[in-house]
């Protein structure tokens, strides 16, 4: 009697081509494994689609494919299949070798994956010589070429290393690191003179007192508060937000370079921009004594932090001053120094606006920055710690407040009885899966979580967060209690933003450095023209924001990284105090006080002194005849002994100093 398949596996993907009705055609993600044999990835599929290297067509690793089912299943239950179409590339630009012959060249990439080699035309060499290490991009693969046509942007040196490092990372992830010509041409040509037509469209804010708060080091600005006292004792506040969605038009060459980056990725020696410099720095960034375009949101306000009433619409503002983090902090500190008094009753209304946010069942993860300080090569000569203080605290509750009030408008409004398509920023109620032993963990140190409903868990997080302040389990506990959440999306599924305690919420202050921002900056466009837009590609939008969010924050941990390893080699041998920040069956991994660089201690080094064995549920090391454990949280001396810039790994050695407490791990009770 044959066995009844599982429908799941037998039933092909609802997700048709939008062009071919055929039910064995499935878009997902191409991947292709070190052995040559690729896959696609189709979401809702219990099982990948085989795809042999013959059967490739055009992809490459990561694009976003169509594929045709030509077999049944095997006897693992797969597919087997051919790649008709590449939806969307997922890497452009590729780093290689160039073979210059006499008429023509080869581009060979450096790469782990398939990838057939660039046919280079001499014209396109821009400068490159037989055997350089360059890097190249795709421009066109026709149905007539055997394989694809390129051109090389850039020749790599040999003194380039920190730097090809760098773009390594950038484009194993997908990002392009230079702008096209018809981009750079099309965002050459926009004016930047404001006709007074424009101006008298817009709400004019220009006399209202306007100032920007960013990074010292920072040359692109998204946002500016006003501030002006009202007769009757309230007070107007306004969010300006730059108007990038004004000089970039639908579908235009600007417009497809920053839908397909769909960020700004911030690297520590470099921001490789969403927007060319003529948009990012200039045209777009609210700079000092400049009338620029905004979005704005004003609010009237009272001395409670009561909101009572709001205005959301197009305006041109006046910035009168660049105030850096530091500078509004010094302020704080001291009482005095520039518009000290409109900044001081600022900073009391956004911590009133905070205050009832934790009320409400936010929850108050804090944030520490690591700074790297460079030389005039980008090689760290040091590391900067940066807490975040009420002068960004000032800054973030305004901003949030004024994403809650744009998601809360479009949110609530209906086209023929249907929500309007929009870009919400969601975020999900903890994973109980993760949650379940990071409570029994946090529960070892002495903070009890009441897990009973989701509010009651975000109470519970605040409690830990406010009395682990300050100890040496702080940073472990704050980096495991973020683990368990859910990963925030951009998504038209509006579930509310459990992290932030907002029923609504989305991205509508950062449109210079998130493609989501202009979405919604669209969207809000045509809802206050009385035309709202029914974008019906939005959630491919969302996912495609999504998915490049997530390589953004994969190359900055990434550089990060590297940028630890590079600094920490002029440390070798060296001994620093550290705190143990995972555990696993082959080591642990601590990271230094001063630095927060992160390296490994191999339980092989651990010999000498004991066996240890991993104690999941402990996120432990413990010894079998000691007992002695090396657990999360714990203070350890560790000395430096590796660093692999290749492989961006540090290794570590631990040192028994004076100070250690053999038993500090749980001892096992005598029978």
């Amino acid at each position: 009697m044959k066995k009844k398949k599982n429908s799941n596996k037998s039933k092909p993907s609802k997700r048709k081509s939008s062009t071919d009705k055929r039910v064995d055609l499935h878009k997902g993600r191409f991947e292709i494994t070190r052995s040559g044999m690729g896959f696609v990835v189709v979401q809702g599929m219990e099982k990948d689609i085989i795809i042999k290297p013959n059967d490739f067509y055009k992809a490459f690793h990561g694009d976003l494919v169509r594929a045709q089912v030509v077999k049944g299943e095997d006897r693992g239950g797969r597919l087997q299949g051919k790649i008709v179409q590449v939806i969307e590339r997922k890497q452009k630009e590729f780093i290689g070798k160039i073979e210059v012959n006499r008429d023509f060249a080869f581009f060979i990439a450096d790469s782990e994956k398939t990838i057939p080699d660039f046919f280079i035309t001499l014209q396109s060499l821009n400068g490159a010589k037989d055997g350089d290490k360059v890097i190249a991009r795709i421009i066109s693969w026709e149905d007539d070429d055997k394989r694809p046509r390129g051109e090389i942007i850039q020749v790599i040196t040999e003194e380039m290393e920190g730097d090809l490092a760098m773009k390594e990372i950038l484009i194993k992830q997908g990002f392009s690191v230079q702008f096209s010509d018809d981009v750079l041409e099309e965002s050459a040509r926009i004016s930047e003179r404001i006709t007074i037509e424009e101006i008298s469209a817009r709400k004019d804010m220009r006399e209202i007192l306007t100032f920007t708060i960013d990074p010292e080091d920072a040359k692109d600005f998204d946002d500016a508060l006003s501030f002006n006292k009202l007769l009757d004792g309230w007070y107007e506040i306004g969010v300006h937000i730059a108007d990038v969605s004004h000089y970039i038009e639908s579908d235009s060459a600007l417009d497809q370079s920053a839908y397909e980056r769909a960020t700004s990725v911030y690297l520590p020696d470099r921001v490789v921009p969403m927007l060319p410099e003529r948009l990012s720095n200039d045209l777009c960034s609210l700079r000092p004594n400049e009338d620029k375009l905004t979005y704005s949101c004003i609010f009237k306000i009272n001395a409670k932090g009561e909101v009572k009433e709001h205005w959301i619409g197009r305006t041109v503002i006046h910035s009168n001053h660049r105030f850096s983090y530091e500078d509004v902090q010094q302020v704080f500190e001291k009482g005095i120094g520039l518009y000290d008094k409109e900044l001081l009753l600022l900073n009391e209304l956004a911590q009133l606006l905070r205050k009832k946010r934790m009320k409400e069942g936010a929850i108050n993860f804090s944030s520490q920055e690591v700074r790297f300080k460079l030389d005039e090569n980008g090689k760290p000569i040091g590391i900067i710690l940066k807490e975040s203080k009420e002068s960004h605290q000032l800054i973030e509750e305004f901003m949030l407040l004024a994403n809650r009030t744009v998601a809360e408008k479009i949110g609530k409004l209906k086209v023929t009885n249907k929500p309007i398509p929009f870009p919400y920023r969601v975020h999900d109620e903890p994973d109980a899966a993760k949650l379940v032993p990071f409570v029994e963990f946090a529960k070892k140190h002495g903070y009890t979580f009441n897990t009973n409903t989701p509010s009651d868990i975000a109470k519970s997080f605040n409690e830990m967060l406010t009395n682990v302040k300050g100890l040496p389990e702080q940073r472990v506990l704050e980096q495991m209690g973020i683990r368990t959440m859910a990963k925030a999306i951009y998504t038209t599924n509006n579930a509310g933003h459990y992290g932030l305690g907002f029923e609504y919420y989305c991205h509508f202050t950062s449109p210079i450095r998130r493609y989501p921002d202009i979405m919604v900056h669209r969207v809000l466009t045509s809802v206050l023209s009385s035309h709202p837009e029914i974008d019906k590609k939005m959630e491919q939008r969302c996912i495609h924001s999504s998915e490049r969010e997530r390589a953004a924050m994969e190359s900055e941990r990434a550089a990060n990284k590297y940028k630890q390893v590079e600094f920490m080699k002029d440390y070798l041998g060296d001994e620093f105090n550290a705190v143990i920040s995972g555990v696993s069956s082959f080591g642990f991994w601590a990271e230094t006080v001063d630095h927060k660089c992160e390296g490994l201690i191999s339980a092989t080094s651990l010999l000498d002194y004991d066996e240890f064995v991993y104690h999941e549920s402990e996120y432990a090391l413990v010894g079998k005849r000691s007992a002695w454990a090396f657990r999360i949280g714990d203070p350890v001396k560790i000395k430096v002994i590796a660093a692999n810039l290749t492989k961006r790994q540090l290794d570590y050695e631990w040192i028994l100093d004076v100070d250690f407490k053999p038993n500090v791990g749980t001892k096992k009770k005598k029978k």
